[in-house]
């Protein structure tokens, strides 16, 4: 059964910084290129970026390049988002997504604000 779990959300001053996970099972973690989402409250669901099996590859949208980072650890199966310099525009729950697999993450809040 594919299952993604993410954790790391919570409460961050603007400027700050959080570092999101995204905890994988249920496949061949290795083989599947992620991607990470977030939705902001009465917003649609937007890309925040993704990241190639390999780790190798990674895209982000241009509200957050510069300031988040992709990464994996294929060893470990966990996804992760680190995300700096924040601001108040990023409130949003996060997830994680399996583009080949269609699946998602139950999402983890985060919400900067002073």
């Amino acid at each position: 059964q594919v299952q993604l779990v993410e954790s790391g959300g919570g409460l961050v001053q603007p400027g700050g910084s959080l570092r999101l996970s995204c905890a994988a099972s249920g496949f061949t973690f290795s083989s599947v290129g992620m991607s990470w989402y977030r939705q902001a409250p009465g917003k649609e669901r937007e890309r925040v970026g993704g990241i190639s099996s390999s780790g190798i590859s990674t895209g982000y949208a241009d509200s957050v390049k510069g300031r988040f980072t992709i990464s994996r650890d294929n060893a470990r199966k966990l996804l992760f988002l680190q995300m700096n310099r924040l601001k108040p525009d990023d409130t949003a729950v996060y997830f994680c997504y399996a583009p080949s697999l269609r699946a998602w993450g139950q999402g983890t809040a985060v919400t900067v604000s002073s």
